[in-house]
């Protein structure tokens, strides 16, 4: 049958209707809210680049913590700004880092709020790469050793799900194996399994001190025009014992996140960065659209591809909001 007797805009008819038929159906449940935590005490500081987002002092996260948690949010990320670098990145598997102090904090406070901390090396290590730097280049293989360690590291100070973003091969089954022979047999593992080397990312890096001081990172995450490779990338990441994979960015690779989707059948995590927060702020801010209307079909698209989890620096905000949406 077709028009007259089949009329598609009888399901659009009120919002009772639409209601009742949406297919996409947002959730704070679904959302994780990166923070960046940074030494000091009863320390708030504004991050320019990224307006309504902040640096915090460990002393400030309980009630932080406490605010994301009464709002509804699932999880929150954590990225740690160190004292001091070095070339080997220590301070991300120091016992007392900035990140292990700040997940027993949380842990203490608001025990029922998930907690994933970001495994890489780039804001620890002082040339600002994600790995060991040798004769000039990451080298793959030296950096699996750190990145195991430091994933065991969060691990104990109470992380429920350790976050690989580095993209070196091979880095989830070390880590699964560190954290195995470790009896941490209940962390999970989210795989940065599809992270592009994005011009997005640029907010981030002033947020959390990590641009490199030499060359880029292309010699490590993928290249934008691929997507055959990042179905490739996320089959490794699974057989290697990933318990959730992650494709980031999010908006310039929705059809990254779909595929994904069709292809694998665990959870599937996509990131809304940086620079597409900054840019609606910004937006919004000169009144050329409504944040909340924009915000909100910017997770649904997400969703809509296929993502189950999305970290989002509006995720606050857009938990508060979903409260009146309908």
């Amino acid at each position: 049958m077709t028009f007259p007797v089949v009329r598609l805009r009888r399901l659009r008819g009120s919002e009772a209707v639409r209601r009742l038929v949406r297919e996409t159906r947002l959730s704070a449940d679904s959302l994780v809210y990166p923070l960046f935590v940074q030494p000091g005490r009863e320390q708030r500081d504004a991050i320019e680049s990224m307006p309504g987002q902040y640096r915090w002092s460990v002393d400030l996260l309980p009630e932080l913590a406490r605010e994301i948690a009464a709002a509804g949010v699932g999880a929150v990320m954590l990225f740690g700004l160190p004292e001091s670098k070095d070339e080997g990145g220590s301070g991300a598997y120091d016992p007392n880092g900035i990140v292990q102090r700040a997940v027993r904090k949380i842990k203490d406070a608001t025990p029922e709020l998930l907690l994933i901390t970001d495994t890489c090396l780039d804001e620890y290590t002082s040339h600002g790469h994600c790995g060991i730097v040798v004769n000039g280049r990451v080298d793959n293989d030296a950096t699996l050793e750190v990145l195991s360690r430091v994933a065991l590291s969060q691990a104990e100070a109470g992380a429920d799900i350790v976050a690989p973003s580095d993209m070196m091969d091979g880095r989830v089954a070390a880590i699964r194996a560190a954290l195995d022979g470790a009896g941490k047999t209940d962390v999970l593992i989210l795989a940065y399994a599809a992270k592009y080397a994005s011009a997005f990312y640029g907010p981030f890096r002033e947020a959390a001190d990590c641009a490199p001081q030499f060359g880029d990172r292309r010699g490590y995450q993928m290249d934008p025009g691929n997507r055959r490779e990042a179905m490739r990338e996320i089959e490794l990441d699974v057989k290697e014992g990933a318990d959730i994979v992650m494709v980031k960015p999010a908006l310039p690779y929705l059809d990254v996140i779909r595929e994904a989707r069709s292809t694998f059948d665990l959870p599937l995590a996509a990131y809304n960065v940086s620079g597409e927060y900054s840019m609606v702020k910004a937006a919004a801010d000169h009144g050329w659209l409504d944040e909340e209307t924009v915000v909100r079909e910017i997770l649904t698209s997400i969703t809509r591809a296929g993502a189950d989890i999305i970290l989002t620096y509006h995720a606050l905000e857009a938990a508060c909001w979903m409260k009146t949406w309908t």
